[in-house]
């Protein structure tokens, strides 16, 4: 029997947010995701970039199911999750977890850690209450945390340690794909490390595919085995995470990777300063969304909309200067 290589399909992908406006009688929309194709593969990391408000947030939460989308398809193992109702996405919810931004926020502050962590196993039926506690223990012990753990709340903890509790909470299901939403960007930048570390040793332990949602470009260079770049609801260039890096074919991520520092000073990019703002994602401009922040734009890319296609070195891009 032939496997999918494939664990997440997404095609045509949109999200259109209404705007209700009492006074207009038309109808306005936010467009967070407009028109997004990519797939994750079986055990890789798929790195999300892009700057705030792009849409990559909304991306991994219409992956989730969390929120559904107006129009495009996602398939999960090659299972179309668009028109499923609540009662058959309910067993497929433990194949598919989140870790949250904010590991304070994210946490129930009245639930201790067994509840927290052993919640989830519970609705799914994988343990009875007399087995949860040891396999809580398990799962604390997988994460770097303690037995002695168990019985205490969240205020009692530091950061890092209640982003572990979330990881901990992630894997309770036994899922196959993580969505990790900014996972440690509310962190020190060593207690960063350790998170980014310990994620990569639970993939090869336990086997997990993840989507890595984050707007620092060098944590996405450290987790990730690709990489997709957003900008403004959109795919602009996805690529294997060593050719993205030496050689970035779009204007935005050439920006993008510009404003990572280096140590060495041979090694160093020409800095690319972006001017403007981003454009509205309510009325986006129209051609290339690029071209109004673009020192190179043609005359093209203010008319017509460049595709998303695949180059001859297996990168796919969205830019009129390398069609």
């Amino acid at each position: 029997m032939a496997v999918n290589k494939h664990l997440v399909e997404v095609k045509g992908l949109k999200k259109y947010f209404p705007i209700l406006r009492r006074w207009r009688k038309e109808k306005t929309y936010v467009r967070a995701v407009d028109g997004v194709d990519f797939s994750i593969d079986q055990g890789e990391t798929l790195g999300l970039v892009g700057e705030s408000g792009c849409g990559k947030t909304t991306v991994g939460r219409l992956i989730l199911k969390l929120i559904e989308p107006t129009e495009g398809e996602i398939l999960f193992e090659g299972k179309k999750l668009a028109h499923l109702d609540k009662k058959e996405i309910h067993p497929m919810r433990r194949a598919f977890q989140i870790i949250f931004q904010d590991p304070f926020a994210s946490l129930n502050p009245r639930m201790t850690v067994s509840e927290i962590v052993g919640r989830p196993m519970e609705i799914h039926g994988l343990v009875d209450r007399s087995q949860r506690d040891e396999r809580v223990c398990q799962l604390l012990e997988s994460v770097g945390l303690q037995r002695e753990h168990l019985s205490r709340y969240p205020h009692e903890f530091s950061g890092g340690q209640r982003q572990r509790i979330g990881v901990a909470r992630a894997l309770a299901t036994q899922p196959k794909l993580i969505v990790a939403d900014e996972p440690t960007s509310a962190l020190d930048v060593s207690v960063q490390a350790q998170i980014l570390n310990l994620m990569k040793q639970l993939q090869r332990e336990f086997g997990l595919t993840y989507l890595f949602i984050s707007h620092n470009i060098g944590v996405i260079q450290h987790i990730s085995d690709r990489i997709a770049v957003m900008y403004l609801g959109k795919m602009v260039e996805m690529a294997d995470k060593k050719a993205l890096f030496q050689s970035p074919a779009h204007p935005y991520t050439q920006a993008l990777l510009s404003a990572v520092p280096s140590l060495n000073p041979r090694k160093r990019r020409g800095e690319v300063i972006l001017e403007g703002d981003v454009p509205s994602p309510i009325h986006p401009p129209s051609g290339c969304r690029f071209h109004t922040r673009c020192r190179y734009a043609l005359p093209k890319c203010f008319e017509e909309e460049p595709l998303f296609h695949q180059l001859e070195d297996g990168r796919w891009l969205a830019c009129h200067l390398h069609s």
